[in-house]
């Protein structure tokens, strides 16, 4: 790694409450923490549509937060309710998924609701029954959804986002609510941007292709630096791509400065 980077620094900067203004982790507060179900179920939905351009995504994530609120009251019993009042059908919701696609992510998200009362219950029973990695029980649980990510050798970025933000605690960003699952073994999410700047910083190989493998290995070396916590290095990696010369200084694990 260049010694110049400071990770430390560039997680302080970015981990902070104004980082979800224009993030679609801003969708983790939709509703008031004590109703859990719909929490998790508009944070997963967010999620899953967590993609490409953040001006055309969160606009269509906003739209079915607000449709559920309308018809139902909530996005929870919006999904036990079929998802009244969302189209049917092979036109394009967003991208290169149609809104049947998403409509059979609603039907078995509401199948999960209905079964365990949260999306959360669900996948804690299951981790305590089976002992999987949280990623795999994700894939697992959606086997009719095409927008679920379920590549055994990708790096299925928009699982582990949706993971940070329901495990890592004592943040102003991540929710922290499944306390029963330890964030050190949480994956970084990895997608295009976080491999481009890993391979700058030199934490990843030049040639490193954006896979479960990769994910893992930059997982493991930022474990270095934040070692029960190694997903926070995602918003360091955020903030080397806005700003690299933020995280200019004393690295905490190298101890060697910028003139050194």
């Amino acid at each position: 790694m260049d010694n110049s980077i400071n990770l430390a620094a560039l997680a302080d900067k970015y981990e902070v409450s104004t980082f979800v203004n224009e993030d679609p982790s801003q969708f983790l507060r939709w509703y008031p923490l004590d109703q859990k179900a719909d929490v998790e179920t508009a944070s997963f939905i967010a999620a899953m549509l967590s993609f490409g351009n953040r001006k055309l995504f969160i606009p269509k994530i906003k739209s079915i937060l607000q449709m559920a609120d309308s018809k139902s009251g909530s996005v929870s019993r919006w999904c036990m309710d079929s998802a009244p009042g969302f189209e049917e059908g092979e036109k394009k919701f967003y991208r290169f998924y149609s809104y049947s696609d998403l409509r059979k992510l609603f039907k078995e998200l509401g199948e999960i609701l209905k079964k365990s009362g949260s999306l959360g219950n669900y996948l804690k029973e299951e981790y305590i029954n089976t002992n999987k990695a949280l990623y795999t029980l994700i894939s697992q649980a959606f086997p009719e959804s095409k927008i679920v990510p379920k590549g055994k050798n990708s790096a299925n970025k928009r699982i582990h986002m949706f993971l940070r933000w329901m495990v890592r605690q004592n943040s102003p960003v991540d929710l922290g609510i499944w306390n029963w699952y330890p964030a050190s073994s949480l994956i970084i999410p990895l997608d295009i941007h976080v491999l481009t700047q890993s391979i700058k910083a030199g934490l990843l190989a030049p040639k490193a292709k954006a896979s479960l493998k990769t994910a893992q290995d930059l997982t493991n070396k930022m474990k270095e630096y934040f070692p029960d916590d190694p997903a926070r290095a995602d918003f360091a990696l955020f903030g080397l791509g806005v700003d690299p010369t933020l995280g200019l200084g004393v690295d905490p694990i190298l101890g060697q400065g910028l003139d050194h």
